[in-house]
């Protein structure tokens, strides 16, 4: 079952899959409409032959347009071979008087763009390196089944043909900070410092609470991706859905403000169904089922670090404010949504016990889980301590 979806969504995620999609459900309204026979038959009829030529030029127009906007916005950086497909790396900067180079992974499966101003503020300090995760920005799709695995071992093989020496400072907000400790239990070789920035507990999916959020994350992902084979972008909707809530709203002005026309330029040339369905892929990864199947490999257990250096730079509780934008919380009891959120703030803790060096860092008061937008120039700081070793120590700090 799992081996067809996956060879179903590697088919939908070319860019010209809404053709035979539209052309096919035509086919089939029109096979209908003649079995029905009659008036309403070939009305039926009628109706499949001019939803499949809708459908059909609507894919074509998306497919020009976005061949336009690829013209248009060519690769900032280097699109590394990984045999049959293409990863987009952009490495700005030197590595010099000792500092060590950082790779930057962005939050949910979003793609390198997403950090731009993190790497914009060190590119001119030391070797910056943003990577496209498959399916996102540059990169191609990628095969399926997309998995955090998968992932950590095709950025390594990126690095590496792209020449890119290390050990590197491996910093991952949130879903990204699981896939930067998957790279670093890997190749701890290739490690200078690990930083996690609110990262994904993914072993609490298993134990914990059914979220309302990721629910929709994965439902988006579907729904986003069938919408893009005919050129309909959800995302402006879905970011008016978000804006009716104030944390959410925060947030995003938040990201804007912080996010240049580099990442601008990022999002639009990804608004292909790739995109969607691979992290519909992914995203399985965030079910109890999902997390339950690849823990093994992909859940960083204690210890399993050694003695690499990490740092876990979070918020000490969650707000207020975040609890409140939960869909748990606006449908059912804040009791239980907070008791939710004390439980994951607590499991992603144990990221401390994966290393016998691990140092916990805590985000400005007030700040949520977005606080690498919200509080910008403290994640800067926090990461100038650890790639220029200067003695900055960021507020409410300890060993």
């Amino acid at each position: 079952m799992l081996a067809w979806r996956d060879r179903l969504l590697a088919l939908l995620g070319r860019d010209w899959a809404g053709l035979p999609v539209a052309l096919g459900i035509g086919a089939v309204v029109l096979l209908a409409g003649r079995a029905l026979g009659g008036t309403a038959g070939a009305a039926v009829a009628a109706l499949g032959a001019a939803a499949a030529l809708l459908g059909a030029a609507m894919s074509l127009g998306h497919a020009a347009t976005l061949a336009r906007v690829r013209r248009a916005h060519p690769p900032p950086g280097r699109m590394v071979d990984l045999g049959g497909y293409r990863v987009h790396l952009l490495a700005e900067g030197q590595a010099r008087d000792g500092r060590p180079p950082v790779v930057w992974f962005a939050g949910g499966h979003a793609g390198g763009h997403a950090v731009h101003h993190l790497h914009r503020a060190f590119r001119e300090e030391t070797r910056s390196i943003l990577i496209d995760r498959p399916g996102t920005g540059w990169s191609d799709t990628g095969p399926f089944p997309r998995s955090t695995a998968r992932e950590a071992d095709e950025m390594v093989r990126a690095l590496e043909r792209a020449g890119e020496q290390g050990p590197f400072v491996w910093a991952g907000h949130s879903f990204g900070g699981l896939l930067a400790a998957n790279v670093a239990r890997r190749r701890p070789d290739l490690v200078h410092t690990l930083v996690l920035l609110d990262p994904t507990p993914l072993e609490t999916i298993v134990f914990g609470p059914r979220l309302g959020a990721l629910k929709d994350m994965r439902r988006t992902a579907w729904l986003g991706g069938f919408a893009l084979l005919f050129g309909i972008d959800l995302r402006a909707r879905a970011e008016a859905r978000a804006r009716r809530d104030p944390a959410h709203a925060r947030v995003l002005d938040a990201v804007r403000a912080v996010l240049g026309p580099e990442a601008e330029a990022g999002r639009r040339v990804e608004a292909s169904a790739g995109r969607c369905f691979a992290e519909a892929s992914i995203y399985r990864e965030l079910t109890p089922e999902g997390a339950a199947a690849c823990g093994w490999d992909t859940v960083v257990y204690d210890r399993d670090l050694g003695d690499l250096p990490v740092w876990l730079v979070a918020p000490q509780d969650t707000s207020d404010a975040d609890i409140a934008a939960l869909p748990e919380a606006q449908s059912g009891s804040a009791d239980d949504a907070r008791r939710m959120f004390r439980f994951f703030a607590a499991t992603r803790e144990r990221y401390l016990a994966t290393s016998t060096r691990s140092r916990r860092v805590v985000a400005p008061a007030g700040s949520g889980h977005n606080f690498v937008y919200e509080a910008s120039r403290f994640t800067i700081d926090v990461m100038r301590e650890v790639i220029l070793g200067t003695d900055h120590p960021p507020p409410e700090s300890r060993p």
